[in-house]
């Protein structure tokens, strides 16, 4: 039997996938499962272990032209309350055409579709074949680290680095070629806590009441819009996620009061402006605060280019639709790639991910199969036009 027909059918590889408690940061048997299959496609796998993201996998085989890469996540999020689940979370099954499991979403059924569109692809014994490779981390739905550390390491080593990159993040919201991310928003996490006097509520003149201040200032970044959003990008948006004053009594004025928000911003902005914007509206309220902020990820785009129409082109050729290239959702280790290479994202439905009983739909793992077969195909004809 020809090795490449072992792996060809994304279904059984993705159940392979699914039955392996790859809770975040942790690969279990994931990358023994991609290595098998990659060595059989003539990749050399390299492995490495960085702190505090795990281990991390990248897998190269050389060929013609630039590096086409495919890349993603093998860790999911903890299952939640395993009763919910109506088959047992690590234990994939198919019911009536849909895959059930964790990761059967977000996103061991792309990896899968991954594998066997490569599998396809060299089977048909392509003389153009571009070099193609993968890179996959453990770390994505916690430390968030170990794409950038690899990044960073082989290129220390010296090793061919991405030209372009596909990652297989779920992003279509009901069918398969409904959306790809060409960019994504910025993330800032701030923590805000105003300082005050204690008191007694009788005498408020005696005390200096820190929630009043700080709902002052929690009005002064909600009130306007930050921006009314550009070309690929929704407007950016402010979220306060938590207000907390532990206060257990109703006569007391408390001595401090804390919020926690998120912004999530489009890219006429940068972490450094956003900042800057936020501490000029605290500071408008004034008094004695303090304000921490952290930064996930920088806003980004990768305008549409040689990339995006290899994608487009395959995608609606598949499935009769051209996706519609956007940039909301979450973060993800997209931010980290850019900064090599073009870099696109385009998996499964994204409807049930993190959820109990998440599942997908066998047809869309076919269908997303096929996408990832003719998008090699597509790459191929132009990988002699340099990134």
């Amino acid at each position: 039997m020809n090795i490449q027909s072992d792996i060809s059918d994304p279904l059984p590889l993705a159940i392979l996938l699914m039955a392996e408690a790859s809770i975040s940061p942790q690969a279990a048997g994931c990358y023994d499962l991609m290595a098998g299959w990659l060595e059989k496609l003539e990749f050399r796998v390299l492995r490495r272990h960085f702190e505090p993201g795990g281990e991390a996998f990248y897998a190269i085989r050389r060929g013609r032209g630039p590096n086409l890469c495919f890349a993603g996540h093998v860790d999911v999020v903890p299952p939640g309350r395993e009763s919910a689940w109506h088959s047992p979370p690590f234990v994939p099954e198919v019911r009536e055409g849909v895959l059930y499991g964790r990761g059967a979403e977000d996103m061991k059924g792309a990896i899968a579709c991954m594998v066997a569109a490569v599998a396809r692809y060299l089977g048909g014994g392509p003389d153009d074949a571009p070099t193609l490779s993968f890179l996959l981390v453990a770390d994505e739905e916690s430390a968030g680290y170990g794409t950038r550390a690899m990044l960073e390491w082989l290129k220390e080593q010296g090793e061919a680095l991405p030209d372009f990159c596909l990652v297989g993040e779920p992003t279509n919201p009901e069918y398969i070629g409904e959306m790809a991310k060409t960019g994504r928003r910025g993330s800032l996490n701030a923590m805000l806590t105003v300082r005050g006097k204690q008191g007694h509520v009788a005498y408020p003149a005696l005390a200096d009441n820190p929630v009043t201040r700080l709902v002052a200032m929690l009005h002064a970044l909600k009130s306007t819009p930050i921006d009314e959003g550009m070309e690929f990008f929704q407007s950016s948006n402010l979220e306060v996620t938590t207000i907390d004053v532990g206060n257990p009594v109703t006569n007391t004025i408390p001595a401090e009061a804390k919020a926690a928000f998120n912004i999530r911003f489009n890219a006429l902005h940068t972490s450094e402006t956003m900042t800057v914007w936020v501490r000029e509206r605290c500071a408008s309220v004034g008094g004695d605060y303090e304000l921490d902020i952290r930064v996930t990820g920088e806003a980004f785009l990768s305008p549409p280019g040689l990339l995006s129409q290899a994608l487009l082109a395959a995608v609606a050729g598949v499935t009769g639709h051209t996706p519609r290239l956007t940039t909301d959702g979450g973060t993800s280790d997209a931010r980290f790639i850019r900064e090599y290479c073009p870099v696109i994202e385009f998996g499964t439905t994204n409807r049930t991910a993190h959820h109990v009983n998440e599942c997908v739909r066998e047809s869309n793992l076919h269908a997303l199969a096929d996408v990832y077969t003719e998008f090699l195909r597509q790459m191929a004809g132009t990988c002699s036009v340099s990134p």
